[in-house]
């Protein structure tokens, strides 16, 4: 038989990640996209969608910038 303690900890699993996992997920969406299709850019989209992600213009645009393919450099040029 479950106690007290183990019944509380299950629901605040079951609650925790809805609430407060999942929007976290989605809020950070454009980074772990650029973050999965290792990006170059990878830096200045966390950042943009950690400061301005809360705007919707600012997430679209971290979202569009981390699905986009890079240009491929020019031959010869290293960063």
């Amino acid at each position: 038989m479950l106690g007290y303690l183990e019944v509380a900890m299950l629901l605040a699993h079951f609650f925790f990640f809805p609430f407060f996992g999942l929007p976290f997920l989605m809020y950070f969406l454009p980074s772990i996209i650029a973050l999965a299709r290792s990006k170059r850019d990878l830096l200045a989209i966390f950042l943009l969608n950690l400061f301005l992600g809360w705007s919707v213009i600012g997430w679209i645009v971290a979202l569009v910038w981390a699905a986009k393919n890079d240009v491929p450099s020019p031959a010869g040029y290293y960063r």
